[in-house]
């Protein structure tokens, strides 16, 4: 993976990170990185003002047998989250881009699947999150529209909690 990831300015004022291959050639991370980037993008969004997002990002992956898939992270929240992780990782980097996404699919995973409600707490303070769940997310393959395959996660995990 030693294509070049280019950075330029998108057309709605987007930082674009135009990136030679698809979301599923991304490299596995750690899990404390992973778990960096949840504290860091916590915090960028706990210190936003009001209204006021991080600037948001976009991603646009070619693939030799597809059309591009492009991803725009501009709603407020998404934007901070991916602002936490690039104050972590280079996101003009394969790996800081799949930390990126690998954190933002984990944030959609504990959203959407019931099943992986046993593996985090929401607390108000903020959320502890199991670290078979993060290590999980951290080395299951991402989706070509760059987010987990539940099987996928699920598969990596013991079978209890």
């Amino acid at each position: 993976m030693s294509a070049a990831i280019r950075t330029e300015l998108g057309a709605h004022g987007e930082v674009l990170h135009l990136i030679p291959f698809a979301p599923p050639a991304l490299p596995p991370v750690s899990r404390r990185h992973l778990e960096q980037a949840w504290e860091a993008a916590r915090d960028v969004a706990l210190a936003a003002a009001p209204g006021k997002a991080a600037t948001a990002h976009g991603f646009r992956f070619a693939a030799a047998d597809a059309a591009p898939l492009d991803l725009l992270l501009a709603d407020p929240d998404a934007a901070n989250w991916t602002g936490g992780v690039e104050r972590i990782a280079d996101l003009s980097t394969a790996y800081g881009i799949s930390l990126c996404l690998r954190l933002l699919a984990l944030v959609t995973l504990m959203g959407s699947a019931k099943w992986a409600q046993a593996w985090f707490s929401l607390k108000r303070d903020g959320a502890a999150i199991h670290p078979a769940l993060l290590q999980a997310a951290s080395l299951a393959p991402l989706t070509p529209t760059g987010g987990f395959a539940e099987t996928s996660v699920r598969a990596l995990l013991p079978a209890e909690t």
